[in-house]
């Protein structure tokens, strides 16, 4: 059995079971969270298809993704969770998936969802099966915590990394992607930061711009409004398939949930990191 060994427990995230369980309650209860502790609802309408959460250390972003994972748990249980994250390292194939082993946490191990990732990979030869991309790579690991606080391990899931994030491929796999999970409970979650190290206000006009796009669900406007404002939005890739993935498993709505930044946080607002929680539903 393949194990993927976590690399950020006791660095972005808690490194003990424990620990980490309260640091996610924190998150939860946090003022700049949904303020409460999430239930699970066994009786869920499944109406979410898409989110986008933060990736940072959890005392930075954790707050605004548990807005995200709030919605979720009201929501109910998916079955098949596929994480689209950048890919920070440069390691590995331009678009790479793991299609088999499981993802080991503080919290246990998640068992990679094998056949949906080789579905994927038929649907779209753009797509490589290529672990070395995600042997480093936070992006996809730190939303793990919140979903098995949320499910245990009671789910299986795709993690996909993007080293790519031109328009043309994100929109091949945001279809791709909704071919496959057509039929099938699921969510796809696009893990991005958004504006990295500028002074708030322009952090904040610049990410609320791009935003609007986002709740437009308006993918190709996404990625123009990126490229023409120089969003460093690490993960505009991810989000714009998440976006074309939940547009074509017929979401009907996209709400932003919350938007703050790491100076919100700190208190320091002269170069911060912007951090979004966004919900797609059908």
């Amino acid at each position: 059995m393949q194990v993927r060994r976590p690399t950020q427990a006791g660095s972005f995230y808690a490194g003990d079971a424990d620990a980490l369980k309260r640091q996610i309650e924190g998150c939860f209860l946090h003022s700049f969270g949904p303020g409460k502790i999430p239930k699970v609802d066994a009786n869920g309408s499944r109406r979410i298809v898409g989110l986008v959460c933060p990736h940072a250390g959890y005392m930075y972003s954790g707050p605004v993704a548990a807005n995200a994972y709030n919605e979720l748990a009201l929501d109910g249980k998916p079955e098949t969770v596929v994480i689209l994250g950048p890919n920070h390292t440069g390691y590995g194939s331009a678009l790479a998936l793991m299609d088999y082993g499981v993802w080991r946490t503080p919290l246990g191990d998640v068992e990679v969802d094998s056949v949906v990732a080789r579905e994927l990979c038929r649907e779209t030869n753009l797509v490589d099966v290529d672990e070395s991309a995600h042997r480093f790579e936070h992006s996809v690991e730190v939303q793990l915590p919140f979903l098995q606080y949320l499910y245990g391990n009671g789910f299986k899931f795709v993690p996909l990394c993007f080293q790519m994030q031109d328009f043309t491929s994100a929109d091949e796999v945001g279809n791709a992607l909704a071919e496959v999970l057509s039929k099938r409970n699921a969510v796809v979650i696009a893990s991005s930061d958004f504006t990295h190290y500028e002074p708030q206000a322009s952090a904040e006009r610049k990410d609320l711009a791009a935003l609007e796009a986002v709740k437009a669900m308006d993918a190709k406007r996404f990625v123009d409004i990126v490229e023409e404002r120089n969003v460093t939005a690490c993960g505009y890739g991810p989000i714009a398939a998440t976006i074309t993935a939940s547009r074509g498993l017929l979401a009907k709505e996209a709400k932003l949930l919350r938007y703050k930044t790491s100076g919100d946080i700190t208190g320091d607002k002269s170069s911060v990191v912007g951090y979004a929680a966004v919900s797609f539903r059908k």
